[in-house]
């Protein structure tokens, strides 16, 4: 390397470049690390060094030059990589790698506008100063590079426009912690705020983007998920346009429940005028949902949900698909499609489906949630009159519809809205799930918004956090992690802001949160069970079991300090009701492991003194924020050893945890055949999840005979699931390289069509 190179530094001077100190950083940051090369990053670094080069492009080449080298037989190079990129960014943000004392870094951010200016107003130097002390910058360390890269691109809070990176990692986790416990009583809420920072920052606990990027700031926002539904008028319909813009620049996931607009060339004021239907308004919201970017955090996105048997159904399902012209697709939103068991039941015996405009069938939207006796009951008998305006085909031809375009777009999404009201935390007589919201896992009650001030609708709120399974070193850890999570996200509740009326007076009344997991995939492999072959069964009943044991005491601690939720009336708890009451039972047909808790005292202390919070789990992605703990994400088994993942930054490398010695344990995606014994798996979690669960199904066309994927395949998986009790399913992910394509004749081949199947 030419010794004469010069680089150019911050400050603009110009002067050799020193090789020597470039050396002992990477020395320091490959220390304890093993099979890396210090000469070997070197080595690709200096390649690319040009005279005048900058300071800052030198410490990328270097950082890039090791995350390069990340592989499986070379994981540690995503740690080398990390130190790197540790070490340059406290450089950008402090302008020396020893971070600043707490409090002056405090003042200093809240005098430029970045943090909220509460934190020196709710804490005193003292407290601040106590909790420097607590803080453990080393654990900086412990990042993975696709962590740092996600920190840097999304958590961080920073100027978007120059790049202006404000603070390091350890700063985060410690005011996000001092933001959920400063309404706590003075005496004990520094303790909590170290143990919940502990939890975070150790990746115990998972949070989600809003709360890791807002908590701290400003912007008080940090629900993931909003729940709103329109109803049948233009009122509504504005206002419902108008939440969906107040939420998506708020970086909330959007769920917008449609099923109740009317179809087109329906009448209107008596005849006056027809309809002109539901793809109007849809282009409408999808214009909504695009019109803000989430922060530059990530972009807006939304999910529309509306009945198999909607009389514009068979356009509906194809909005996605890439044939036709923009007139007839409306391809940037995602679409659930809800479905019931007498939908069901209609394609296992080969019979029809009548498809109706809601507003020409009193009664029948609202019961299809509320109450399937009176929904079936309805249904058959607007199916006679002949006064009524309907549409009937085959249940083969609109599930073969239905199941085809959710292979091709691989996102439309199924709910299944009687297990949502079945076996739910709520009472569906009074308070019925209607819908999810983006990625399916979130089921709360809502009510339409007449217009945007209407004090009477109910947009609903979903908290999220997540437990990382591969921190857990006994089903017991999760009692202390359920009371710190349970207390800071309910406590977030009440520091967060509420743009609309509908969204406060919801969250205010049932407190819901949803707590997931991560690293499942982990979990399997270092326990030595597999998604595959059934042997995950008892430990995935007795891990869910746990959580939400944990949880509920959680909530009824909480609901002794500090009150029920209000309207815990309206909750199937308040009837006596655990999920352990409510599941799908064909589940004991795949696990016979018995329950290892007390529920019927449980059961009683919850009668006696209520819960906090209506809602307490949800099984949510969590693809950026899994990245953060360098976890596996969600329940998903990885694709491969190594995860490549875009960013805006390039492409990231992460390898799935203790690689070198659990190779042989993991199991890949699409290593596993078929997606029964996963399926099970789900609802094995269904069977204690409160809410819902993000669950894919997934195919290798390579491995049926024909390249393609048999309609038959699709039928018996969407009806695997719903037998087990699972409320929605998420993507449909398909293998590279290969079509989905299915006839409708094959799904008349499927042994279900004959009867036999039960559901």
């Amino acid at each position: 390397m030419n010794q004469k190179l010069t680089v150019t530094k911050r400050d603009g001077r110009k002067e050799n470049i020193d090789l020597d100190k470039l050396h002992r950083v990477i020395t320091w940051a490959s220390e304890g690390l093993k099979n890396v090369s210090v000469s070997q990053v070197e080595l690709k670094a200096h390649i690319q060094f040009y005279d005048g080069i900058t300071t800052s492009d030198i410490h990328e080449t270097i950082i890039k030059s090791a995350a390069d080298l990340i592989s499986e037989g070379t994981p540690d190079y995503q740690y080398l990589a990390a130190r790197l990129a540790i070490f340059h960014l406290r450089k950008k943000a402090y302008g020396q790698y020893e971070p600043p004392k707490l409090f002056d870094h405090i003042v200093h951010l809240v005098n430029i506008g970045k943090y909220d200016k509460h934190l020196l107003m709710d804490y005193s130097k003292l407290e601040f100063d106590e909790l420097d002390l607590h803080i453990e910058h080393k654990r900086d360390l412990n990042f993975s590079y696709a962590a740092v890269k996600q920190l840097e691109g999304k958590y961080f809070v920073q100027n978007r426009v120059s790049g202006k990176i404000y603070e390091s990692a350890q700063f985060l986790y410690i005011l996000v912690s001092a933001c959920l416990f400063a309404n706590y009583p003075k005496d004990n809420r520094l303790n909590y705020v170290k143990q919940f920072y502990d939890a975070i920052s150790m990746f115990k606990i998972s949070l989600p983007t809003p709360i890791m990027s807002g908590v701290r700031t400003p912007t008080r926002q940090f629900s993931s998920c909003v729940l709103i539904e329109c109803d049948d008028s233009l009122d509504s319909i504005n206002a419902t346009a108008s939440s969906i813009v107040h939420y998506v620049s708020q970086r909330a996931g959007i769920g917008v429940n449609v099923g109740r607009i009317r179809a087109l060339g329906s009448e209107i004021r008596g005849g006056e005028a027809f309809h002109t239907g539901c793809i109007p308004f849809y282009k409408y919201f999808q214009a909504a949902v695009k019109s803000c970017s989430q922060g530059g955090v990530r972009g807006g996105a939304a999910t529309l949900f509306y009945p198999l048997w909607h009389a514009e159904v068979q356009s509906l399902l194809v909005l996605k698909n890439n044939r036709g012209v923009e007139e007839n697709r409306i391809r940037h939103m995602d679409y659930g499609v809800q479905l019931n068991k007498l939908m069901y039941r209609r394609l296992i015996r080969g019979e029809k489906i009548s498809l109706f405009s809601p507003s020409d069938v009193p009664g029948l939207y609202d019961a299809f949630f509320a109450n399937q006796n009176e929904f079936e009951h309805l249904y058959v008998k607007y199916e006679s009159d002949l006064s009524i305006k309907k549409e009937t085909l085959s249940a083969v031809e609109l599930f073969s519809l239905l199941l085809r375009e959710r292979a091709s777009t691989g996102r439309i999404y199924i709910q299944n809205v009687d297990h949502c009201n079945t076996h739910s935390s709520f009472n569906s007589d009074i308070a019925p799930i209607r819908q999810s919201n983006l990625c399916l896992e979130i089921t709360l009650p809502t009510k339409p918004l007449l217009h945007l001030e209407d004090n009477q609708g109910e947009i609903a709120l979903c908290t999220l956090s997540a437990f990382n399974l591969g921190t857990i070193k006994s089903l017991d850890d999760f009692e202390e992690l359920s009371d710190l999570l349970v207390r800071a996200l309910d406590s977030l509740l009440d520091y967060q802001d509420y743009p609309l009326l509908a969204a406060y007076q919801s969250t205010m009344n049932r407190r819901a949160l949803g707590v997931g997991v991560i690293n499942f995939a982990y979990y399997l492999a270092k326990n030595s069970v597999k998604y595959s072959d059934g042997s995950a069964n008892e430990l995935t009943h007795r891990t869910f079991e746990a959580i939400q044991y944990y949880l509920l005491k959680a909530s009824l601690t909480l609901s002794k300090e500090k009150g029920m939720c209000p309207l815990f009336n309206e909750t199937n708890y308040a009837r006596g009701l655990l999920p352990i009451d409510t599941y799908k039972k064909d589940i004991d047909l795949v696990c016979k492991e018995p329950l290892h808790y007390d529920w019927d005292s449980l059961r009683k202390e919850i009668i006696k003194y209520g819960l906090r919070n209506s809602t307490l789990t949800a099984l949510m992605p969590s693809e950026t924020s899994s990245q953060i703990s360098n976890a596996t994400n969600g329940i998903e088994p990885p694709r491969g050893y190594v995860s490549v993942k875009a960013s805006k930054d390039g492409i990231l490398k992460q390898v799935v945890p203790e690689f070198i010695n659990l190779k042989e344990k993991y199991e890949l995606l699409w290593d596993i055949d078929s997606n029964e014994n996963y399926l099970h798996l789900v609802g094995i979690m269904q069977k204690f999840i409160d809410q819902a669960i993000s669950a894919n199904t997934n195919y290798d066309p390579s491995k049926y005979d024909s390249g393609k994927i048999p309609m038959k395949q699709l039928v018996h998986d969407l009806l695997i699931a719903y037998k087990f009790g699972i409320k929605t399913l998420y993507y449909h992910n398909t293998r590279d390289g290969a079509k989905d394509e299915q006839s409708d004749a094959i799904i008349q081949n499927h042994s279900c069509l004959d009867g036999s199947c039960t559901i």
